[in-house]
């Protein structure tokens, strides 16, 4: 307990900074690849403290690192700070208020993920120079979680190979640790080239690359019948070729998300889809070409680690909400739908509470939790080694992922006192494994063992490249 103490009063001496850090990243949101002021300021701020800076790092511009400490074992505490386009929102208003229509938005809370991640670090470093303690703490700065695969192109480029356990966390409605499920994914695009005519003088002479895609459609949407029930397949019309009607569209492209419960089973559905589009090419007489923009791995989970870090939930207990965070958090439940506010009750396996706006309990680790899934470039972390998630309750019970409604919150006092709660419990969790070399011998081994009968196998081919220049759209 004293230990614990120390290491939370070492987070809240810093809290303000961060806090002011998470809106100044809201206040800039960026998409996935084109996070400059976001890495810019969290560079400048691991050099305020202190830290040793490695920029550039996997030779992606907007991913960083920072380190602090010597000898010892190696802690990762992982942060994001990419927006999503489409979800401009003003901030602190229960109504849907745009600040740029088109705009970007953290609808997703990486304003939040990135900055108490920074703090828990800092607080990490700050202990164990305090009690001159032997031991590393790293601070990853991860653009592009949103689409990107940019924690794979790090895993990939080696940027983990030297570290022993891996901590990180996720915006939620809840407190708890995170379960560790998730799809693997890939996106890929399929560019269809046919030939371009009159469409009323000559159609017969032309090929059209839209018939291509608009086929290959179909054909998936017939598969899905056929798929396992976990696996999730999402296409995006990326370029139809033109706005001329009168014109056989010589080119199309559509981007596929294609996602599985582990990676084994992604494969077959890859090749699935890529045989409907090649079908789709031969009945429109066209060419296609395939492109993948990223992928990640099904996340790995590490008992030790996770109990460690319920450990530390429970004596911290839940964020310290007030009345008047409740008061708005209702009036962010009153644009939500019934349904959505009891998935959110689901997906955190708890039984729904009417009247509840905020989480006011730490999430049983035997939850019977939902088991609708996405996907996170952690999961590529996961298998490289020993990590544990957190979920931390910062936006009101029912708030949809990447929604105007969490957009609306990331500035809220409630969202700053979930940030600071969660970065104890970070912070705490690392410290734990400082202090007991245990754990992190049992963090391993189990890893070990989850990892002998299906070795990590990096979903990314070998020559594709962070998309830096192109920014993957989410």
């Amino acid at each position: 307990m004293q230990n614990s103490d120390q290491i939370w009063r070492l987070v809240d001496d810093k809290r303000d900074d961060f806090i002011e850090l998470a809106d100044h990243i809201w206040d800039n949101p960026e998409i996935a690849y084109a996070e400059r002021e976001a890495v810019a300021a969290h560079t400048a701020m691991l050099e305020r403290q202190g830290f040793r800076v490695t920029h550039d790092v996997a030779g992606i511009p907007t991913a960083v690192t920072g380190e602090a400490g010597d000898g010892g074992p190696l802690i990762a505490i992982l942060g994001e700070y990419d927006a999503l386009p489409g979800l401009s929102q003003e901030a602190g208003v229960a109504e849907h208020r745009p600040l740029d229509v088109n705009g970007a938005g953290h609808g997703c809370g990486h304003n939040l993920l990135g900055s108490a991640a920074l703090l828990a670090a800092t607080a990490v470093k700050d202990y164990l120079a305090a009690n001159n303690m032997p031991g590393r703490v790293r601070y990853y700065g991860c653009p592009a979680e949103e689409g990107g695969a940019a924690k794979t192109f790090m895993v990939r480029a080696g940027a983990f190979d030297d570290v022993d356990i891996a901590i990180s966390w996720h915006p939620s409605a809840f407190s708890g640790v995170m379960e560790a499920a998730s799809l693997a994914n890939t996106r890929i695009d399929f560019q269809f080239t046919g030939r371009a005519s009159h469409a009323a003088a000559s159609p017969h002479l032309g090929r059209s690359a839209l018939d291509a895609v608009e086929l290959m459609n179909v054909g998936v949407n017939y598969m899905r019948e056929h798929m396992p029930s976990d696996a999730r397949i999402h296409y995006a019309m990326l370029d139809g070729g033109g706005i001329a009607p009168n014109v056989v569209q010589a080119k199309a492209k559509v981007r596929y998300a294609i996602r599985a419960r582990e990676l084994p089973d992604l494969w077959p559905l890859i090749e699935r889809v890529k045989k409907i589009a090649h079908g789709a090419a031969l009945m429109t007489e066209t060419t296609v070409a395939f492109t993948v923009v990223s992928a990640v791995s099904n996340l790995l989970g590490n008992t030790p680690l996770e109990r460690a870090m319920h450990d530390n939930f429970e004596r911290l207990g839940p964020p310290p909400f007030d009345a008047q965070d409740r008061e708005f958090a209702a009036k962010i439940q009153a644009t939500l739908s019934a349904a959505d506010i009891n998935a959110s009750w689901q997906r955190a396996g708890l039984p729904p509470q009417a009247g509840k706006s905020l989480c006011d309990q730490i999430v049983p680790r035997d939850a019977k939790r939902s088991q609708m899934l996405g996907s996170t470039d952690v999961g590529d972390v996961s298998w490289a080694v020993p990590t544990v998630q957190a979920r931390g309750a910062t936006y009101a019970i029912g708030t949809p992922g990447h929604s105007w409604q969490l957009t609306a919150q990331g500035k809220t006092p409630a969202a700053h006192k979930g940030m600071v709660h969660v970065a104890k419990v970070m912070a705490g969790t690392a410290v734990d494994a400082l202090l007991d070399a245990t754990l992190i011998a049992r963090a391993k081994e189990d890893h070990r063992s989850r990892t002998a009968a299906q070795p990590y196998k990096c979903p990314l081919p070998d020559d594709v490249s962070p998309p830096i220049e192109t920014k993957v759209a989410a």
